[in-house]
C-alpha cells in the first residue's frame, strides 16, 4: 500500500502527541495546548499513513505568526516568502522508508504551486541528529547560520531549500 497524506484534526492529538514524544529530543516536547495552536495556525498539519497506520506527521507555518519559537522567529526576520518546517516526525516502525522525503515533496509541492519561495527548517547540532541532518542536505537545504537555544544547552543548524528554481521534485 502506497502512503497517503490526510489532514490532521483533534481526534489524532493523543497519537500526534504520542509520536511527538517518541522523538525528543529531536524535536521539543508539547502539550493539548500547542497541538490545538498548530492545528489552528498551520498552513500545513497533515499526517501519512499507511494502511491506516500512522506513519508521520508534519506541521508547517508561513510568516507573520504569533509563535515563541526562536528558531521560527530567526526566520521570520532574515526571510520572507516562506514555509517553516516546524516538525516533521517519522513513527519509529516506518523510519528508513522514505515517509520523511515523501512529505518534503508534499510540501515542496504545494509550496511552490502557492508560490512560497522556500522551505526551512531547523536540525539539532547539539544533541546531534546526523541521520536527519544528512537527509535535509541530500534534499537540498543549505545552511545560512546556526543558533544556540534553551539557554545554550541547544545549537541547532537553520537551513533553507530555494524552491522557485531548485530543490525537492
Amino acid at each position: 500500500m502506497a502512503f497517503e497524506i490526510k489532514n490532521a484534526g483533534p481526534t489524532d492529538y493523543p497519537e500526534l502527541l504520542s509520536l511527538n514524544e517518541s522523538c525528543v529530543p529531536n524535536v521539543n516536547s508539547i502539550g493539548e495546548t500547542e497541538i490545538a495552536y498548530f492545528n489552528q495556525s498551520a498552513w500545513q498539519f497533515i499526517k501519512v499513513v499507511e494502511d491506516n497506520k500512522l506513519a508521520g506527521f508534519v506541521v508547517a507555518l508561513t510568516p507573520g505568526l504569533t509563535y515563541g519559537s526562536l528558531n521560527y522567529q530567526w526566520f521570520n526576520r532574515e526571510l520572507d516568502n516562506f514555509l517553516y518546517i516546524d516538525r516533521i516526525m517519522v513513527h519509529p516502525g516506518f523510519r528508513k522508508r522514505g515517509v520523511a522525503t515523501f512529505l518534503y515533496n508534499h510540501l515542496a509541492h504545494i509550496a511552490r504551486r502557492d508560490n512560497l519561495a522556500r522551505l526551512c527548517c531547523e536540525v539539532n547540532l547539539v544533541p546531534p541528529n546526523p541521520d536527519s541532518l544528512a537527509l535535509h542536505l541530500g534534499l537540498g537545504f543549505i545552511e545560512l547560520a546556526t543558533q544556540k537555544t534553551e539557554s545554550g544547552s541547544k545549537e541547532v543548524s537553520l537551513l533553507v531549500m530555494e524552491l522557485l528554481n531548485k530543490g525537492v521534485e
